[in-house]
């Protein structure tokens, strides 16, 4: 009985204590692909079959303030969340098969604009 509550103590110790990126990671499905970084965060990017995740993650977490994540395929429409967040923006995902992204984060009043990427 001990033992099992140490494990589970110490388990979610390590959930809490996940970095930003992992954390962002767990909510998109497939392999991270591209990490877009800029002044106050960083856009993060998965892809598993044909489709495409993205998150926008904060330099310093932990304080709501505005973000948001953009995210389209080539000859679609974008899909957004936008908000007063404090973790992250997204996960956001489309449906790409071959096709090229296009990807914009912010984090306070600073962006990301990727052009378009993983054609």
């Amino acid at each position: 009985m001990a033992l099992g509550t140490a494990v589970l103590i110490t388990s979610g110790l390590l959930t809490l204590a996940a970095p930003p990126d992992a954390e962002a990671a767990a909510n998109c499905p497939g392999r991270k692909v591209r990490t877009l970084p800029f002044a106050t965060g960083s856009v993060l990017l998965h892809r598993r079959g044909g489709y495409v995740c993205a998150v926008t993650v904060p330099k310093k977490p932990g304080v709501k303030q505005r973000m948001s994540v953009a995210l389209r395929a080539r000859g679609g429409r974008p899909v957004v969340d936008e908000g007063r967040y404090a973790h992250r923006a997204g996960p956001v995902t489309v449906h790409a098969g071959q096709r090229c992204v296009w990807v914009t984060g912010r984090v306070g009043g600073r962006t990301v604009v990727s052009g378009w990427i993983l054609c």
